[in-house]
C-alpha cells in the first residue's frame, strides 16, 4: 500500500509525458479502492491543447479547474469496486480523482502554516494520525492541509469548538462530510498545482482518529494564525 500511492503521488510531480499523468491517475485511484477500500468518484478534467489548461466544466473563471464534481449525480458514480474504478479511468483517464467524504471519512481543512504547526505538535504529543493531504492554494485561497478523521465529525465540530473557546467564524477551519469531497492526488488542480500527501496513506495510519482527538492541537494552531477581533487594541 506505502509503495503504491507513495509512488503514484511522485509520478504526478516528476512525469512530464501526458499518457504517464494519466496512467498515474488510474493507478492510484485504484489502489485507494483497492488497498484502502475508499470509495472513489471520477470528476472534472482538464483540457490541454494549445492554450492554457481549462476545466471540462467550460467555465473559464472555474475556482478548481479540473478538480471537482463533473456532475449533479455525481455521489451515485462512487465506488470502492477496484474493477469499477479501474474502468472509469480506462475510459477517461484524464479524470480527477474525488474520494467522497462522510462515507469512509470526514475531513478537517485548515490554513498550510496553521496545519503544518498542528502536525508538528501532533506528532510530538505522540497523537494517533490518520493521512493528510496538502492542497495547492490558487485565486483568493493559499494552500491547505486536509486532516482525515472518521466519519461523523462534521456535525459534531462546531460544539467542539464552542468548548475550545472558538465561537462560529472565528477560525478559518472547515468541515467536509456527507455530501462533500477531497481531491486525492495526483490530481492536478488547473495551473495551481498537484494535490500531494503530507502523510501517506500507509498500513500504520489505516486506523483513522476520531475528530476529538485531534481537534485541540489544530484549533490552537488556527487560533495563533487568526486575525485579532477588531476592538482588541483599539
Amino acid at each position: 500500500m506505502e509503495d503504491t500511492l507513495g509512488a503514484t503521488r511522485q509520478d504526478g510531480h516528476t512525469e512530464t509525458g501526458r499518457g504517464s499523468a494519466r496512467d498515474s491517475l488510474l493507478t492510484a485511484a485504484v489502489a485507494y479502492a483497492e488497498e484502502r477500500h475508499w470509495e472513489v468518484s471520477p470528476g472534472a478534467w482538464l483540457i490541454e491543447d494549445d492554450g492554457p489548461p481549462r476545466c471540462s466544466c467550460g467555465d473559464l473563471d472555474c475556482p478548481m479547474p479540473g478538480a471537482h464534481p463533473a456532475t449533479r449525480d455525481w455521489t451515485r458514480r462512487s465506488s470502492s469496486g477496484p474493477g469499477v474504478v479501474r474502468r472509469w479511468w480506462t475510459e477517461n483517464p484524464a479524470a480527477s480523482i474525488l474520494l467522497p467524504t462522510g462515507r469512509s471519512f470526514d475531513a478537517i481543512d485548515v490554513p498550510e502554516v496553521a496545519g503544518c504547526l498542528a502536525l508538528a505538535r501532533m506528532e510530538r504529543m505522540g497523537l494517533q494520525l490518520g493521512p493528510v493531504l496538502a492542497m495547492p492554494g490558487g485565486p483568493g485561497r493559499g494552500r491547505r492541509l486536509v486532516f482525515l478523521v472518521l466519519p461523523g465529525a462534521l456535525s459534531k465540530l462546531p460544539d467542539m469548538l464552542r468548548r475550545l473557546g472558538w465561537g462560529a467564524g472565528r477560525l478559518d477551519l472547515v468541515g467536509h462530510g456527507e455530501g462533500g469531497w477531497v481531491v486525492a492526488p495526483p490530481t492536478r488542480i488547473g495551473g495551481f498545482g498537484y494535490a500531494q500527501w503530507a502523510r501517506e496513506p500507509t498500513n500504520l495510519n489505516r486506523w483513522l482518529p476520531e475528530a476529538a482527538e485531534v481537534i485541540n492541537p489544530i484549533a490552537y494552531a488556527c487560533g495563533r494564525e487568526a486575525p485579532l477581533p477588531a476592538h482588541v487594541g483599539q
